[in-house]
């Protein structure tokens, strides 16, 4: 892999931690968690303390007060093991994000030092059935009672929905008013009229919990609001940039670890006299799927760049998104090929990143809206 200029050595450092607290806390358990399809929660109190949750978060907080960069490091270190089961990034790099930047004051220093430590799980809480995530036909309603919300409504494909201590919803609070009538509240799991659905049977993510959530007359404070009435849509657009980047980032680090694996793999795998590696096809395959990571690497970390900087666009985060998930997906499928029938067996990384692959082009936005992001941005001046 080509050196890399982003991380200075207190960032290596970081990353020695976390690749040790990955390679003894989550490895050797990840196998049994597909198939419990979910993660103990103790595992995030592990992780509190091995000091690998919202590490940006500022120290009065709970946090270190870090820079993003350590937060990148931990989302790759997870990312080469095939670490798919902890919802640490959504819990980290979409739930945190916005309790700091449109929490009250009260809500901040009630619940992100927990979720430092890890004894409060969050979720987001966007999609809907026959909706997907277009915020104008969201049909959860929040109508406000006095001092309170009242909530009803039903959410799906939840990831940490079985976990979660608390729900970041968007709901409608002027139905009338399309996406611009959108607003997040703060939802606590422990509140009446709050079920959860069934844990979701997926293709991949397997130890990921994902669920159905459902609110029925579910009484909420106002002050559980993240900032002003109505301003949900702008808020989660400020925020997507980033869980775009966030996918991208992980995606590139799957693709380089899968060309690792097959390098090793066909190196010594013996076949007609030789190995598989010493066929030209293999070389040319991989030599191919090696150029296009090292160019889509250079493009993630220049993007990297610009967000710890301010300046990602949502179109470079569109692009890079689009860009990185799709080759993630070429090189997963075709390096699973040179494994031959133990690239089927889920013993093998090759057969789990496969199947964890397919859901990068469809979460943080679907190819094929990233594509028309792009698209309405080239031909924005020609109208």
């Amino acid at each position: 892999m080509m050196e890399r200029t982003l991380f200075s050595s207190e960032h290596e450092i970081f990353r020695e931690s976390v690749r040790n607290f990955v390679d003894t806390e989550l490895v050797p358990n990840h196998a049994q968690w597909e198939e419990d399809k979910r993660v103990p929660r103790e595992i995030w109190a592990k992780a509190g303390e091995a000091g690998i949750l919202c590490p940006d978060i500022p120290e009065e907080y709970g946090g270190f007060g870090a820079d993003w960069l350590y937060n990148v490091v931990v989302i790759e270190e997870l990312a080469k093991k095939g670490m798919s089961g902890p919802g640490f990034m959504v819990h980290s790099e979409m739930v945190a994000p916005y309790i700091l930047a449109w929490g009250s004051e009260e809500l901040k220093r009630e619940w992100l030092p927990r979720m430092v430590a890890g004894t409060a799980i969050g979720a987001v809480a966007m999609t809907e059935p026959g909706a997907g995530s277009d915020l104008k036909e969201l049909r959860t309603r929040a109508v406000r009672d006095g001092d309170d919300y009242v909530i009803n409504g039903q959410k799906t494909y939840i990831s940490n929905g079985q976990n979660c201590d608390f729900i970041l919803l968007a709901c409608k609070t002027d139905p009338e008013a399309g996406p611009r009538g959108v607003s997040i509240i703060l939802c606590e799991s422990a509140r009446e009229g709050f079920e959860r659905g069934r844990n979701l049977d997926k293709i991949g993510l397997k130890a990921q919990d994902t669920s159905e959530l459902f609110f029925s007359d579910m009484r909420v404070p106002v002050s559980n609001r993240l900032g002003d009435e109505n301003a949900g849509f702008s808020m989660l657009m400020t925020k997507l940039s980033q869980e775009r980047l966030t996918q991208a980032i992980r995606s590139i680090c799957v693709a380089e670890a899968a060309i690792d694996w097959t390098v090793e793999y066909t190196s010594e795998r013996k076949a007609f006299g030789g190995t598989i590696a010493d066929f030209q096809n293999t070389q040319f395959t991989l030599a191919q799927l090696s150029a296009e990571t090292t160019a889509m690497r250079v493009f993630t970390d220049w993007c990297i760049a610009q967000h710890l900087k301010g300046e990602l666009s949502p179109i470079d985060a569109a692009k890079v998104k689009l860009c990185v998930t799709d080759l993630h997906n070429k090189v997963v499928n075709e390096c699973l090929q040179f494994f031959g029938g133990y690239g089927y067996m889920l013993e093998y990384p090759i057969a789990r990143a496969f199947i964890d692959a397919r859901i990068t082009r469809i979460a943080g936005g679907a190819t094929e809206v990233m594509k028309q992001i792009i698209g309405r941005d080239l031909f924005r001046n020609r109208r």
